[in-house]
């Protein structure tokens, strides 16, 4: 087969169609709704997934004629009648400008790879492939987000959080009754304890429940905690420091020494 008859038909006006044209006059025209809706750059980048190189890019043109046409595509080329099988191309996730060379001269591509290469590099700078894939949250991040204030968490953090629990009716009634819980150790409400267990007992979540049960091995303990605003941690710092000294020492002295490093710490505090 004649590789020749496979290439488009030559034309002096630049053919703008394929996937990558129609995304990016898809995209173009979401950009510039969401600015008529008053967002700015970073929440547009963030909505669309895009960089914000890109959503500025898309922004500063009127039309996505400019970005397709340009001062640079709009020029006569002898790569002119195969740019919109490289768009595809490129589109697809072909973007290394040897293999797209080779499969342009399989379809009867006269020029050089150079010609080739200029353009996929203006492509590249113009029309970013993919933006880096978003990480997807961790089991830490959502429950380092659950028990913050709303207050603490930006735009993204929230939504994504909210996206979570909707998806897990579970989830979001435990997140409630943790949000509930710190509420009562934020603002020493010890004595609304009980009610607070009441609530949880009422609802289906066997792993509350077991964390109920364990406050209720010591209640008044629990209560008083939550109530009063004195604080065990100057205790447990230096039963932390008695451990780092025994480890610090062990098999190197004796008791006594071990015994004096302990009490001149005591005095130092």
């Amino acid at each position: 087969m004649n590789t020749t008859e496979l290439a488009p038909r030559p034309s002096r006006e630049p053919r703008h169609v394929g996937r990558l044209s129609d995304r990016v006059r898809e995209q173009h025209t979401a950009v510039h709704a969401l600015l008529d809706d008053g967002l700015g750059m970073r929440p547009i980048a963030r909505r669309l997934g895009l960089a914000r190189n890109t959503v500025r890019r898309l922004a500063r043109a009127a039309t996505a004629d400019q970005l397709l046409v340009g001062q640079w595509t709009g020029r006569s080329s002898i790569l002119d009648p195969y740019k919109p099988y490289l768009h595809q191309q490129w589109a697809e996730g072909c973007t290394v400008a040897r293999r797209l060379f080779e499969k342009l001269r399989e379809r009867g591509y006269p020029g050089g790879e150079s010609v080739v290469k200029r353009y996929v590099q203006q492509l590249r700078e113009a029309f970013p492939h993919d933006d880096p894939p978003r990480r997807h949250p961790s089991v830490r991040d959502v429950t380092s987000w659950i028990p913050r204030r709303p207050d603490r968490l930006d735009d993204d953090q929230a939504q994504r959080l909210k996206t979570i629990l909707a998806r897990c009716p579970e989830l979001g009634r435990t997140a409630e009754h943790v949000c509930s819980f710190a509420e009562l150790m934020n603002n020493r409400q010890g004595q609304q304890l009980d009610q607070w267990t009441e609530r949880v007992q009422a609802d289906a979540l066997p792993a509350l429940h077991t964390f109920v049960t364990g406050l209720g091995q010591d209640l008044d303990a629990v209560v008083a905690g939550l109530s009063l605003p004195y604080s065990s941690g100057a205790v447990e710092g230096y039963n932390n420091k008695i451990k780092m000294l025994k480890r610090q020492m062990f098999g190197r002295a004796n008791f006594d020494l071990l015994r004096k490093r302990v009490l001149l710490v005591a005095c130092r505090s």
